[in-house]
This record gives structure tokens, C-alpha cells and sequence, in this order.
């Protein structure tokens, strides 16, 4: 049919995680597709980013162009509506992030393109693009047929899948921006960065999740001593933060953040798909909990049916003994 087109992201001078997730499975499905996997950079001064994105193996091709120093929804739409023109991609990907959704609707609108949003999956079976998406928050997998369409549009979900390792290097090709002038009726005026806690849970390597189980706040040291003893950062369902018992940047679920650490531990939480749905992308889970049919134990690598008070003291035992 043709490529894959890929529009990496990127935000205050660094690429966003979205954009080499993405290269998980526009590759391999572009090739399905008959075609290849192209990255699309938009903005000012790209040539890093170029460089980097390159470096896994695909072909970029960059729009790099003062008008486009600062994210503006609407020059994005038209950049891009121009290029499905004259590229005829197969399938178009963004991110499902505030960016993507900020463009996405209102170019399929535009082009009278059939989107879907919030993309977990991509397949292309028979001639059909089928797409793997989440309904009730998680709680249930919905796979999707597009009905037949020259350029198909699809935002992807952050954490879905795991980046790619970098590989050998591939072409960076420099395109003339379609937009010629600057829009008078939307302009950006200044980036302002969300509040953050001291720990940004996205990025931690190792977590340790606390429930309901928890009972009292009086308890949390514990769990922060295990934490301190594997240099892991502490984070929690709704119910915890609900609690106060952490604070509320440090939720993982569809009402919080979504984390793929490389160690989940949870101890004390049931759960529910709504918080389940946030810590899916973990590579290891260790959950502990009373109940042996505690839905955690659905998504779990490893389950300790048993309290976490008599577990986690002597977990944090052992490995003091193992480390000193």
C-alpha cells in the first residue's frame, strides 16, 4: 500500500519517549504494508534530533524551519496536510499525547481520513489495518477494523509498547516546509512546565506501590525503608493518594500517570483495571497480597499470597544481609 509515516515528538529541546516507542512497531508494519517506516520531524533546528532518530535504523525526513521553533497545533495541521498530499503515506502515527490529539481530529476531519485514538496495537492482515485499543479504562481490549482508505490516521498510546535498541544509522533528508507565513489567529506565548514532586515516577527504574493494604499512614516507613534498601521510589493506586498517604503526582493509573519501571512491586493493592491500566508496561511485577484472587495477580511475574507486614520486614532483612 506505502509507508508508514511516523511524527516524532519532541518538547523544550528533547525527544519525547513516544516518538522511539513508535519505531516498535511502524517498521515491521510498514514492511506488512509493502512500504517502509518513515520519521517525520517538525520544528527548528533538528539536526540532533535528526541524527539520534536516525540512528534506529530509519529514514527521517525533516521540516526544519524557524516558523516552527514552538508547537502550534494549527502549522502542524497544515504541514501535514500538505505532505499526506504529496507523500501519500499509508498510514500516518502520532503520539496520544497533547500534542497529537491537539492536531489529530481536526485533520482527519479536514482530510476526510478515518482516525482512531489511543492505538495499543497495529496489525495488517488481508489487506485490513486492524487496531488494538482499550475501552472501560483498561478493563477490556478492543481490536478494530479501518474501513478501506488510501491514508489511514492513528494516535498512539505513551507506554504502550517498549523502544526499540538504537541500531545502524539510515538517511536524514531535508524537505521545504509547505508553510510559507506565519497564522496571525494562534500564537504560542509561553511553555509552562507542570509542577513535579521530588520524584518523577515515569522515569524511575524501580517502584514500590502501595494500597489500601497500607491500613495507616503510621506503616509508610517501612515500606520506605525496603524502598531505600533497593533504591526504589514510592508510588501508589488512588487509594493511597486519596489517603494522603502519598502525594497525588505519585498516583500510577488512568486518573494518574502511566509508568513502565523495570521493577513494579505492589504491595497492599487489589488491582482495579483502572490502576492496572498504569503499570501494564512494567517489565517485572512483583505483587503481594492477602487475597489469592486479587486481580494484581492477573499481571503479576511474581505473587506473594500473604501480609505485607510479615513480608516486607523481612525482605528488607534479607537484602541488607545480601548487600553487606
Amino acid at each position: 500500500m506505502g509507508n508508514v509515516l511516523v511524527l516524532a515528538e519532541h518538547r523544550q529541546g528533547a525527544l519525547r519517549d513516544i516518538s522511539f516507542e513508535m519505531l516498535a512497531v511502524a517498521p515491521g508494519l510498514a514492511g506488512n504494508m509493502g512500504g517502509e517506516a518513515v520519521v517525520l520531524l517538525i520544528g527548528s533546528g533538528m539536526d540532533e534530533m535528526a541524527k539520534k532518530i536516525a540512528g534506529y535504523g530509519v529514514k527521517v525526513m525533516v521540516v526544519d524551519d524557524p516558523l516552527f521553533e514552538n508547537f502550534n497545533a494549527e502549522k502542524y495541521q497544515k504541514v501535514l496536510s500538505a505532505l499526506i498530499d504529496d507523500l501519500k503515506p499509508a498510514l500516518l502515527m502520532t503520539g496520544h499525547t497533547a500534542q497529537g490529539v491537539d492536531f489529530m481530529p481536526a485533520l482527519a476531519v479536514e482530510k476526510k481520513m478515518p482516525l482512531v485514538t489511543e492505538a495499543i496495537g497495529l496489525e495488517y492482515e488481508g489487506d485490513v489495518l486492524k487496531v488494538t485499543r482499550q475501552l472501560y479504562s483498561g478493563k477490556v481490549n478492543a481490536t478494530v477494523a479501518f474501513k478501506p482508505a488510501d491514508t489511514y490516521l492513528v494516535t498512539f498510546r505513551e507506554g504502550a509498547v517498549e523502544a526499540p535498541e538504537s541500531s545502524a544509522g539510515a538517511d536524514v533528508e531535508k524537505i521545504e516546509s509547505p508553510l510559507k507565513e506565519d497564522i496571525p489567529y494562534r500564537k504560542f506565548v509561553e511553555y509552562i512546565e507542570a509542577e513535579v514532586g521530588d520524584v518523577d515516577i515515569t522515569q524511575s527504574d524501580i517502584l514500590i506501590a502501595i494500597g489500601r493494604g497500607l491500613k495507616e499512614d503510621k506503616n509508610l516507613p517501612v515500606i520506605e525503608e525496603l524502598a531505600a534498601a533497593i533504591k526504589a521510589d514510592v508510588a501508589g493506586s488512588r487509594a493511597a493518594t486519596d489517603a494522603g498517604w502519598i502525594p497525588h503526582d505519585r498516583q500510577v493509573g488512568t486518573s494518574g500517570k502511566t509508568v513502565k519501571p523495570k521493577l513494579y512491586i505492589a504491595m497492599g493493592i487489589s488491582g482495579a483495571f483502572q490502576h492496572l491500566a498504569g503499570m501494564k508496561g512494567a517489565k517485572t511485577v512483583v505483587a503481594i497480597n492477602k487475597d489469592p484472587e486479587a486481580p494484581i495477580f492477573t499481571v503479576a511475574d511474581y505473587a506473594i499470597v500473604d501480609d505485607m507486614f510479615k513480608v516486607v520486614p523481612k525482605l528488607a532483612e534479607k537484602l541488607k544481609e545480601l548487600k553487606g
